[in-house]
């Protein structure tokens, strides 16, 4: 971490009456994230007017809620926005483990909001152009009457243990890594969390689970998701992966793990809490 400051951060479920003015500024482009390296307590710019910094933000700006009573805001860059000096662009997940949960949350938010505000301009039922709900954060359309509010797509995320063993997958995005995590996969129209649990463990390494347990949850930006997380126990059946999500898997105890995701994912969290727990019992 950067800083020992752990400033407060107060979301805001509505948009801002009013007009954008000093605060922090989460400016993105492609998905990636405008940022100073090395600035403290956050790595995204403060300033009294994002066109003092050449920030190049058009009229599309998300006010995200206050850090410590100040306004955070987020916009998109222009194409051929020049990036200013001492500045640059860079993915979240690599900003995540240097500046927290915080920053990841505010930064988080932003780029969900962006990605919302980007891809429902028209209305899904008629296709008019939609407007911004003045009493909540939504899009009304103007025609029909057609009520959006920002996409959040859940997903169950496990730790399957097997008496002194975890289960670990390599899946197809770390293809050409040695990284192996914890089995995650969407939830489907129609099911419970517990079922997405016993459906995508059952789909990916064709085993079946049971004492299935909520852990935590956590916001992932890529780009909508909401990370729930559950511990199970092993109950039957042999590893036999897919071949399309997950590549290989096999059980780790908690002196022999694999090269693991970092932290603070809530993948690490699950795999962490393995570990200690495994550690206790020992002690």
């Amino acid at each position: 971490m950067k800083s020992e400051i752990k400033p407060v951060f107060e979301a805001s479920p509505t948009p801002s009456r009013e007009s954008p003015r000093s605060g922090w500024w989460f400016v993105f482009k492609s998905g990636k994230l405008l940022v100073t390296r090395d600035a403290e307590p956050l790595p995204v710019p403060f300033v009294s007017d994002p066109n003092d910094r050449d920030l190049g933000v058009g009229e599309d700006v998300q006010f995200l809620g206050r850090l410590d009573g100040a306004p955070c805001y987020a916009a998109e860059a222009g194409e051929r926005f020049p990036v200013p000096e001492g500045m640059e662009f860079m993915g979240l997940r690599h900003l995540f483990a240097d500046y927290g949960e915080l920053f990841f949350r505010i930064a988080g938010i932003g780029s969900q909001l962006l990605t919302w505000d980007r891809t429902h301009r028209f209305c899904g039922a008629c296709g008019a152009l939609n407007e911004e709900s003045s009493v909540e954060r939504a899009k009304i359309c103007p025609k029909c009457g057609l009520l959006q509010f920002p996409r959040i797509s859940p997903a169950v995320i496990v730790a399957i243990v097997r008496g002194d063993r975890i289960l670990l997958g390599r899946g197809a995005r770390f293809r050409n890594t040695e990284m192996f995590s914890v089995l995650a996969g969407y939830v489907e129209s129609g099911e419970t969390l517990e079922e997405c649990v016993q459906r995508e463990v059952r789909e990916e390494v064709g085993i079946e689970v049971g004492n299935i347990k909520y852990f935590a949850s956590q916001q992932w930006p890529f780009p909508h998701s909401l990370m729930i997380g559950f511990t199970a126990e092993y109950r039957a059946g042999e590893i036999t992966v897919d071949g399309i999500e997950i590549l290989e898997a096999g059980w780790f105890t908690a002196d022999n793990l694999p090269e693991i995701p970092g932290k603070p994912s809530i993948a690490r969290l699950l795999i962490d809490w393995f570990v200690e727990s495994r550690c206790s019992e020992k002690s």
